[in-house]
């Protein structure tokens, strides 16, 4: 299994989500405030808000929550004006990290996210250091009780996705991502509801950490997950799931 798929599943089955919930509904409010403002309120002409709008309710965010975010982002009502930045550095063992942002204070946060990689043995680079070892992709990720390999490969490739990819207890189905939201809606039509489905920043190759290395690289993930700027984190470590645990 992938270390992007592993990191997914091992969350999940802590529920990682729901334990921050608060924190889910802040990260969500960003994501449909920004996309209300760089593609318009309108969900049916949307594509990013259609998608943040789904995730929040799919989290049991209210309604008018998800409305007044809209709100904010088109400019209908008053609110904090976000700039989305990525950061990019250097976890233990020269793990390549992808952070994006959604920031109301640049320095606030630049200082405090190289505070995180120094903190936990890493380093904040240069924008462009590691950026090119990753792809931007549709990313499902799907139980494999759910379907059989080709059964699941017949619909997706159908569909138009590029791989599925057998990742141990799970398929993983990479999409470009302007077919991302086709895809994902032919999976759930399918009657498959997917562990993981978004836009994200897969690396081209994974390296392999063990021992302290490993546990420095999950104690940086996490605490840079947990920033409150913080939207998502890419990196491409491998590490037996068995010490992510």
């Amino acid at each position: 299994m992938s270390g992007h798929s592993k990191w997914h599943t091992i969350k999940h089955k802590k529920g990682a989500a729901d334990a921050k919930r608060g924190k889910l509904f802040t990260k969500l409010i960003k994501e449909i405030t920004v996309a209300a403002r760089t593609g318009g309120g309108d969900i049916a002409a949307n594509a990013r808000l259609r998608k943040a709008v789904s995730d929040a309710k799919g989290g049991n965010m209210p309604n008018d929550t998800i409305d007044r975010a809209i709100k904010r982002g088109t400019g209908e009502l008053e609110g904090v004006s976000y700039d989305e930045i990525t950061y990019e550095g250097y976890g233990p063992g020269g793990v390549a990290v992808l952070v994006e942002t959604m920031t109301d204070n640049r320095n606030r946060t630049v200082a405090e996210i190289r505070h995180l990689f120094s903190k936990n043995g890493g380093n904040l680079g240069e924008a462009g250091s590691v950026g090119w070892m990753f792809d931007r992709k549709g990313y499902i990720v799907v139980d494999k009780e759910s379907k059989s390999e080709d059964e699941l490969f017949e619909i997706v490739t159908d569909a138009g996705a590029e791989d599925l990819k057998d990742a141990g207890d799970v398929f993983e189905i990479i999409t470009d991502p302007d077919s991302f939201e086709t895809i994902s809606d032919t999976v759930k039509n399918a009657g498959i509801e997917p562990q993981v489905a978004e836009i994200a920043m897969i690396p081209q190759n994974h390296i392999k950490l063990e021992g302290a290395d490993a546990k420095q690289m999950l104690k940086l993930y996490e605490a840079i997950e947990d920033h409150d700027d913080v939207q998502n984190v890419f990196a491409n470590f491998d590490i037996d799931e068995s010490e992510m645990e």
